[in-house]
């Protein structure tokens, strides 16, 4: 009888859905981190030493110090998550390694968290329920939280991607002006021209939304793209959502804007530093809604993540191109 082959040697940073942990469990020999916070650093470089692939998530940095301690036959890493920004891609690159991500499959359902977060802050939901919950709606009030009209407001979009667009797609029902600021998307790009939506500078969409939605992935000059100086161009009566990345904006002058009046509210799905700490000067005010980072949480997409996940892995391992790779250059 043949020889069995060993099965290849994988490290996973986190659980994840089922649908996707079975397939690497099934073809690897997958060592997986059970707990429910990230793993320690020390953990994590311990517990790489000798792997084939790695299969990691957001909230567990892939260095330069992570790869060495792989070592040279690191084929793979693969990320539970459309962004990328806790991975080194420049390094990867060099060594070789392709990165998989995944993209697209959560396009839709973060733009319904998105579009919910602005509905929310302008309706004031969460504060009304918890006006509720504390015992003090006694009566119908012509003059009790009032909020702002949704329906043919303008909303700016600050990056015009896959989810920004697809907000603006939910934003014709409402039949909302639709103003874009994107470097990548130009004025005639076919979807906007289809819906109306126009191309602006940053700083004319800034002063001309009433909502500002940010939808631009974490870069160098993304880093605190709307700080103090971004927050003082906005309207009086604007409203922010952040659900792409938390450094996106500055959280000071986050504070200052929403404290001071120089915006009215303020909705994220994600923070910086993230979770937010609990003494966050954010958590004192009730002009704005913090969700923990579940844009993308739904049953059915995290499933699919979790299977785009695995094949990206096991594509990698066996030499094969990722069926969704983060860094195609790596292939020359």
């Amino acid at each position: 009888m043949a020889p069995t082959m060993a099965k290849p040697k994988v490290f996973v940073t986190r659980e994840i859905p089922e649908a996707g942990l079975s397939i690497v469990r099934d073809f690897c020999d997958a060592d997986i981190w059970p707990g429910e916070l990230p793993p320690p650093r020390e953990y994590v470089l311990e517990h790489v030493k000798g792997v084939d692939g790695i299969l990691s998530l957001l909230t567990t940095p892939m260095d330069p110090t992570v790869m060495d301690a792989a070592g040279a036959g690191l084929k793979v890493i693969s990320n539970y998550a459309v962004g990328f920004d806790n991975i080194n891609i420049p390094e990867a690159t060099k060594r070789g390694i392709p990165v998989g991500h995944t993209p697209g499959v959560l396009t839709e359902t973060t733009a319904d968290f998105a579009f919910a977060l602005l509905i929310s802050a302008a309706r004031r939901v969460v504060e009304g329920h918890n006006y509720t919950l504390a015992g003090k709606w006694k009566t119908w009030g012509p003059s009790l939280l009032l909020g702002q009209d949704v329906y043919g407001a303008t909303l700016g979009l600050v990056g015009f991607g896959r989810i920004g667009k697809s907000m603006a797609k939910r934003a014709t029902g409402f039949d909302m002006k639709i103003l874009y600021h994107d470097d990548y998307v130009p004025a005639d790009d076919p979807f906007a021209v289809d819906i109306g939506a126009q191309s602006v500078d940053l700083d004319t969409l800034l002063r001309e939304s009433d909502f500002v939605s940010v939808h631009t992935p974490l870069l160098p000059e993304t880093h605190h793209l709307i700080d103090a100086a971004a927050l003082a161009k906005m309207k009086s009566t604007a409203i922010l959502i952040n659900s792409a990345r938390g450094p996106l904006i500055d959280p000071d002058a986050l504070y200052d804007a929403l404290k001071n009046g120089g915006i009215a509210y303020a909705g994220l799905d994600v923070t910086e530093p993230e979770p937010i700490p609990m003494d966050s000067p954010l958590l004192t005010l009730n002009n704005i809604i913090i969700a923990p980072h579940i844009a993308s949480g739904s049953v059915v997409t995290r499933d699919q993540m979790a299977v785009i996940a695995a094949n990206n892995l096991i594509a990698g391992l066996t030499g094969k191109r990722l069926p969704n790779c983060a860094n195609p250059q790596v292939y020359g």
